[in-house]
């Protein structure tokens, strides 16, 4: 029940705001700018080991990835355009907090870590694998949308990472964001073969449905039968 009312709580301050943009005329693609360029800041404040600033920053800049699409609809500014450059610049703001972060563990100073740069790399890879399989399903079928790290799981994973990881401390509750990287490297890579599979099933699917239908005779009316007369009716 507490977190129900915070989420009541926030959606009503998420949707004044969106009101207040919609008043204003406010473009929904220069919202999505800006949220990339704030995203861009988070980058690179993880990449100077500010990782609780880090956190907060994601936070803003992902708060202005929820209001273009409302601002959009709201406003009556929906475009395909509009859709095409949510979607890529999403990819964007994901790899530059990788980027951020593997720059951070390569640096040659005491937190330096071949591994975590490996795992950053490889949760990168994978994001773009999982973003990029489901927009070439959705040419064949109508949804791939399956698995459980999406974008907004990987978002709130960062978060919780920059948020309980201090550099340089050896509490365990302190240096989250080694244990985020492997989520996030083993978890991409597994949506994605998931992804790989529900595209090939559905694809299956409908092409098995379509020989089925070509192979079904026509079920129109059929050809009246004429009948010959009865042995009664002859010598009636």
């Amino acid at each position: 029940m507490f977190g129900a009312s915070i989420g009541r709580a926030g959606q009503r301050i998420i949707d004044a705001m969106v009101r207040w943009l919609a008043r204003g005329h406010i473009n929904p693609n220069i919202l999505t700018f800006v949220g990339v360029a704030i995203n861009v800041g988070c980058g690179l404040l993880f990449g100077f080991g500010r990782f609780f600033w880090a956190g907060v920053v994601l936070i803003v800049a992902n708060l202005f990835d929820m209001l273009d699409g409302q601002v959009a609809r709201l406003s009556g500014r929906v475009t395909s355009f509009g859709g095409f450059l949510d979607s890529s610049l999403d990819r964007l703001s994901d790899m530059v907090v990788f980027v951020g972060l593997m720059v951070f563990y390569a640096r040659a100073t005491e937190y330096h870590s071949t591994l975590n740069v490996f795992l950053a790399g490889a949760g990168l890879m994978g994001s773009v694998m999982v973003s990029y399989a489901s927009a070439r399903a959705e040419s064949l079928i109508p949804k791939c949308d399956v698995g459980f790290l999406r974008r907004p799981e990987r978002v709130v994973l960062f978060i919780i990472g920059a948020l309980s990881t201090v550099p340089g401390s050896n509490n365990f509750f302190a240096y989250r964001m080694p244990a985020v990287l492997w989520v996030l490297a083993v978890g991409s890579y597994w949506t994605f073969a998931h992804r790989m599979y529900h595209t090939w099933t559905e694809v299956n699917r409908s092409e098995a449905k379509q020989i089925v239908s070509e192979v079904e005779p026509d079920s129109g009316p059929q050809p009246e039968v004429r009948r010959e007369p009865t042995l009664a009716h002859k010598t009636g």
